[in-house]
């Protein structure tokens, strides 16, 4: 007779981007991690839509910061989920080069020996996101642990996020890419493209006009073979998103997203990127 399925929880954080209804379908658990706007701290995506952060974000002196959670959030929604009766928890989140939430996590996760299982996506935005959606999916299905963990591992290898933004000014001032800070982008009036990669934030080239890096990141999405999930991401540039989306002329079979980044990853690359995330065919 074969053994019931371990209860299993999954945890991510606000930087995943899953879309709410998915997340409550799915059963994900999301903390918010943390805006810092005049030295007030905020849950992110929260007071005020996505829209009217980028809209109002290049008036902002200064720009916003971001922070993780505190460590009392996460014991405090872990031993929540416990109590309910999950077996295991699975916290996956925000690469750890680019942020504290893991570390966080990971302290939080001592109180809980055995219970809690950090996990670095090494990716932001969907590219954390396809990893946990597939996590959870799986622990519905009934999947062991281990079985799942090494599923994480194998989506994690195909996804492919790149980004065009509008400038260079917000993730220079971020401080969070050390190339960032001595690259003169700017100054050639450029359109810099980033691509997210083992927990870095890597460069990409640049193209000079806004229609050209659009059609570029046309002919990137296009030129791979064959794709399972899809998404596209922007930071107010909805119209912009709809027609890539429209232009591709995708298999209803490949699940598709239009994703408004949250406000936290959005004051590192400031309004008007735009960028896709695929968990590309194995």
């Amino acid at each position: 007779m074969r053994e019931p399925a371990m209860k299993i929880a999954i945890v991510t954080d606000s930087t995943a981007d899953i879309p709410a209804d998915l997340a409550s379908t799915l059963q994900i658990n999301v903390i918010p991690t943390i805006l810092v706007m005049e030295n007030i701290s905020i849950p992110d995506d929260q007071y005020f839509s996505r829209d009217e952060f980028y809209a109002k974000l290049p008036q902002y002196h200064p720009l916003p910061t971001t922070a993780a959670p505190a460590t009392g959030v996460f014991e405090d929604k872990y031993q929540q989920l416990l109590d309910n009766g999950a077996e295991m928890i699975l916290s996956i989140h925000i690469a750890s080069l680019l942020s504290g939430v893991c570390n966080v996590a990971a302290t939080a996760a001592q109180s809980f020996p055995g219970k809690i299982r950090v996990i670095d996506s090494q990716q932001v935005s969907m590219g954390l996101g396809f990893q946990v959606i597939h996590a959870a999916r799986a622990a519905q299905a009934g999947q062991p642990v281990e079985e799942i963990l090494n599923g994480i591992v194998a989506v994690r290898t195909r996804i492919r996020l790149v980004a065009m933004l509008n400038t260079l000014e917000y993730l220079r001032r971020s401080g969070r890419v050390s190339w960032a800070k001595a690259w003169i982008g700017n100054l050639l009036n450029v359109k810099p493209f980033v691509e997210v990669k083992d927990g870095q934030v890597l460069r990409a080239g640049d193209v000079r006009t806004r229609n050209k890096g659009i059609r570029r990141l046309m002919d990137m999405l296009q030129a791979i073979p064959k794709f399972e999930e899809l998404a596209i991401l922007h930071t107010h540039a909805s119209d912009e998103a709809e027609d890539m989306r429209s232009q591709l002329e995708l298999d209803d079979s490949v699940p598709t997203y239009i994703v408004n980044v949250t406000p936290v990853i959005g004051t590192h690359v400031g309004p008007a990127a735009l960028g896709f995330t695929v968990v590309q065919s194995a």
